[in-house]
């Protein structure tokens, strides 16, 4: 997060950002569900998948390459298992579409899954883990990049998986857990940001196409290009690496779409996995088990008294409510990439400062 004190208001920027995704042609609901879930990934703190995105967004749009209307056409349809091919629709979008198909089911059923391929870009996964708080259920969501490749298989110099987020949220007695990790180090969105900014990252999280490790985002630009680690690095990347086919698994394995298949652009496969905790041991009874655990590990005597433990999750929630209260901060990168889109739109940024 960034120190400058301009703010936004958050419901400003999401009025803003879908009325610039609807003058580059999505429907008017649509436009607004990709716009919140973008703006509740910078409230969340995630600045490389909220606003960050919107103007890679717009010129998916314009060029056709992202669907900008219809509706997911179903593949396979069983009671606690779907298959949609998403046809390129907003990623966003098609992920709360299918939450909303997942509730009634998981509630009705214990546990429901759907899959989807050829979706679009799907931004922050962490957004989605509101939605499993709220509702009082365990989501697991997962998500692979077909089309793309940056990181190598452990002992490999050749990307073959894209970073593979995987994320997990439940509801505790008072919030909740949301993780959001990647079977990779870092991620290709901060790795961009680093490049276009001449910056290093801290530690040696990438290598080049020799296997060199590296600080410098630059080399994944090279020719050869390098990849970024996965998670475990050098010494312990084998750990990174399954949970990357753990991820390729439950998306273009279960999709019966991905790697296998010709590329057609910036997209992903998504897993989504809805657990009604009444199903199982009960919700009483789940809260009293995961609440002594988050109290543990909160309680844990920490390595630096300056930084106490937290749960996953837990200063993004604490974030979002403050930016909610006092204004939005956007990353300095944000306000300079949608210039473009507000000359050719005719709409401000500036207009939604608080």
């Amino acid at each position: 997060m960034n120190d400058t004190s301009e703010r936004y208001d958050a419901t400003a920027l999401t009025r803003f950002a879908a009325q610039l995704l609807q003058q580059a042609g999505l429907p008017e609901a649509m436009a607004h569900t990709v716009a919140d879930t973008l703006v509740q990934g910078d409230l969340l703190g995630h600045d490389t998948h909220g606003l960050a995105l919107l103007a890679g967004y717009l010129k998916e749009l314009e060029a056709g390459t992202m669907t900008r209307d219809g509706a997911p056409v179903v593949v396979s349809d069983r009671p606690a298992a779907v298959l949609w091919d998403g046809r390129r629709l907003p990623g966003p979008w098609l992920v709360h579409r299918g939450l909303d198909l997942l509730l009634p089911r998981a509630r009705e059923l214990g546990t429901a899954s759907l899959v989807i391929r050829r979706s679009h870009h799907i931004a922050c996964l962490a957004v989605y883990l509101l939605r499993a708080l709220e509702e009082g259920m365990l989501l697991v969501l997962a998500c692979s990049d077909p089309n793309a490749a940056s990181v190598a298989p452990f002992g490999g110099t050749q990307a073959v998986f894209t970073p593979n987020p995987l994320a997990l949220g439940f509801p505790l007695s008072e919030g909740g857990v949301m993780v959001d990790i990647s079977a990779s180090i870092t991620t290709n969105g901060m790795s961009n940001r680093k490049h276009k900014a001449g910056e290093l990252f801290d530690e040696e999280w990438l290598i080049d196409a020799e296997g060199h490790p590296s600080k410098d985002p630059a080399v994944l630009f090279a020719q050869p290009p390098g990849t970024l680690l996965p998670v475990g690095g050098l010494s312990h990347g084998h750990k990174g690496y399954g949970l990357a086919l753990l991820v390729e698994a439950l998306t273009a394995g279960l999709a019966g779409h991905g790697r296998a298949d010709a590329r057609e652009g910036w997209g992903a496969t998504v897993h989504l996995t809805l657990h009604d905790l009444q199903a199982f041991g009960g919700k009483p009874e789940f809260l009293r088990q995961m609440d002594e655990i988050a109290a543990q590990c909160r309680g844990n005597a920490p390595i630096d008294a300056a930084k106490p433990v937290r749960v996953p999750g837990e200063r993004g929630l604490q974030r979002r409510a403050e930016q909610l209260d006092q204004g939005v901060r956007l990353h300095p990168s944000i306000a300079p990439s949608l210039q473009d889109a507000e000359r050719r739109y005719g709409l401000k940024l500036a207009d939604a400062r608080r």
